[in-house]
């Protein structure tokens, strides 16, 4: 049976682990969240690539996985090609829907909400000039709702007003009135996805990749071994690399997804 790895620092990843094994039934699929470096967004660009590089080299040595699925848009923009150079397994990273939502967008008005980093990013801008060149991209980062998606899965509130708050951002900006499509640009905004639609005073229309990722990971990985149907569904787990009472908020979530064993790692 295969295994792959889907790596985030927190718990935004789920995301994307929901359309992998959505998408391929039999792949046994290890989440790994470098909680201890939580999160990724605020780093330093050189520091986070190391972390990133030799954390996913130990868990190679360790796991002996088929794939890493690195579902976090800030360490797959930052981190990617030095993972590649470092490590013989394939590396799937998770890019910005830009392309896409401009593909779909009627007003050409669309919306990109990631972290911080994320949203002024040159690897974002080169994506906005090859893909989405004849829209007008209205770009936003936020830390706060990183924040919000990781209180969800840990069974806390979330205030409608501090949802709105952290994408005043994005809606106050000249001409959000006619966007009709948003980026989603980090993993863990999918976790709001009604939190967000619930915020937004016009319709839109909100993409994000896990879809592509799964996509992308049947067709790296062999049929037979992750696509074919079984009687019995494999066995995942998750792995952190700090123990914190949040983990143990997190087990509910966890589990509905078949993540039942919690490990931890010193990175």
């Amino acid at each position: 049976m295969a295994t792959a790895i889907v790596f985030d620092s927190g718990v935004g990843g789920l995301s994307v682990f929901d359309c992998i094994a959505a998408t391929l039934p039999a792949l046994r699929l290890r989440y790994v969240a470098d909680n201890a470096y939580f999160p990724y967004g605020t780093k330093e660009e050189t520091a986070l690539v190391a972390r990133v590089r030799d954390l996913l080299a130990k868990l190679v040595e360790r796991l002996r996985p088929d794939l890493i699925v690195i579902a976090c848009n800030t360490a797959s923009t930052i981190a990617l090609p030095a993972v590649r150079d470092a490590l013989a397994v394939p590396i799937v990273g998770t890019v910005p829907a830009i392309k896409p939502a401009a593909q779909s967008s009627g007003t050409r008005v669309i919306g990109l909400l990631g972290t911080p980093g994320t949203a002024k990013r040159q690897y974002t801008q080169a994506l906005i000039d090859e893909f989405a060149s004849g829209c007008t991209v209205l770009r936003h980062g936020s830390t706060e709702l990183v924040e919000m998606a990781e209180q969800k899965l840990r069974g806390e509130p979330i205030d409608p007003a501090a949802v709105k708050r952290a994408l005043a951002g994005l809606l106050d900006q000249p001409g959000a009135e006619r966007m009709d499509t948003v980026v989603l640009a980090c993993t863990h905004f999918p976790l709001l996805a009604d939190e967000l639609a619930a915020a937004v005073p016009q319709r839109l229309r909100w993409i994000d990749s896990g879809n592509a990722i799964a996509r992308r990971v049947a067709s790296l990985l062999d049929g037979s071994a992750a696509a074919a149907t079984t009687a019995a569904a494999p066995e995942h787990g998750a792995t952190f690399t700090a123990r914190a009472p949040a983990v143990e908020k997190l087990r509910p979530v966890l589990s509905m997804r078949g993540l039942h064993r919690i490990e931890f790692i010193e990175a």
